[in-house]
């Protein structure tokens, strides 16, 4: 495993040059002087020579580039001029809220995949698989904002139980009972779509994995269909569908940025909204790095977990 480890990390590291490379490129191009949105249009000369070098635009654009890294490096993330404060604040505050909330869509959407994919593979009853069929479709279908307003509208206009938006008064840790009812809209509009991919995906999977020859003859030999399928249908379908899971994170990801913006959930989301809103470059290449970082160390993640599973991808990537 270590060695199946050892050979994926390169990749990753690359990938994560590569994606520096290309935003540090990328915010550059963008049209007008970053130092003059950010000091503001009445700003005299010398505020803007000031914003200027302590961004470093008057060097050039290897300096640039390697002084902006090793500031990411060393955790000196510097100044946000236009949202305010330490950027490394803004972005751990950030960051913490939107694993939160990530996490509890996930584990929400793999639940109710867990619960409809076997359900949905198995079923013989046309009604309940057109029911399912329908439900799935428009949850991946239907965008997050209008599920997200919907969602509000539902179970904060004409059924008063949950707050439409914001995050406890006391914490998130304070009284979790509290955070659970903050918690459920914003996790469940995330999940939706996630959830129905996971579901058709895992149906499929299990359908094929039942017309194996093993499933068939193991039927023939009085094995309970149940047993059949949560023992060992269900298990040779795990790695695939954990792969698809490490996929839909990337979703989730980008989802979060609608998700919180429409239940005022102050994480990563918010946090690029309002930095790009307000042109505050610095803090904008600081998220957009943050969130291809994430994505590689979940696609890591994934790709272990799937070696764990499946013998046969660890002891291929070992040779």
């Amino acid at each position: 495993m270590l060695r199946y480890l050892v050979r994926r990390v390169p990749s990753a590291v690359l990938v994560l040059f590569l994606a520096s490379v290309l935003i540090f490129a990328i915010i550059r191009l963008i049209p007008g002087d970053p130092a003059t949105s950010l000091a503001g249009s009445d700003a005299s000369p010398e505020a803007v020579a000031a914003i200027r070098h302590d961004l470093g635009l008057d060097q050039s654009m290897p300096s640039q580039y390697l002084s902006w890294i090793g500031n990411v490096l060393t955790f000196d993330l510097g100044q946000s001029y236009s949202v305010g404060g330490e950027i490394t604040s803004l972005v751990a505050d950030g960051f913490g809220n939107t694993v939160i909330l990530t996490l509890s869509a996930l584990l929400l959407a793999i639940l109710i995949a867990i619960v409809v994919g076997p359900i949905w593979a198995t079923t013989r009853n046309r009604w309940l698989e057109s029911a399912i069929t329908v439900v799935n479709t428009i949850s991946v279908a239907l965008p997050t904002f209008v599920s997200g307003v919907l969602l509000v509208l539902l179970f904060t206009v004409i059924f008063p139980v949950l707050p439409s938006a914001g995050v406890p008064p006391d914490g998130m840790f304070a009284r979790l009972d509290i955070t659970a009812q903050y918690l459920v809209l914003p996790a469940l509009c995330l999940a939706l779509p996630v959830s129905a991919v996971l579901s058709r995906f895992l149906a499929e999977t299990l359908r094929t994995q039942l017309r194996q020859p093993y499933i068939l003859t193991a039927t023939a030999l009085g094995v309970p269909r149940r047993r059949l399928l949560l023992r060992y249908a269900m298990r040779n379908a795990l790695p695939t569908t954990v792969t698809v899971i490490g996929l839909q994170a990337g979703s989730l990801l980008g989802g979060a940025v609608l998700v919180e913006a429409i239940f005022a959930w102050p994480g990563i989301g918010q946090l690029i909204e309002q930095a790009i809103g307000r042109r505050d470059y610095p803090v904008v290449q600081v998220l957009l790095l943050l969130s291809v970082f994430i994505f590689v160390v979940i696609q890591l993640l994934t790709d272990l977990v799937h070696a764990l599973l499946d013998p046969r991808v660890r002891i291929g990537g070992a040779q």
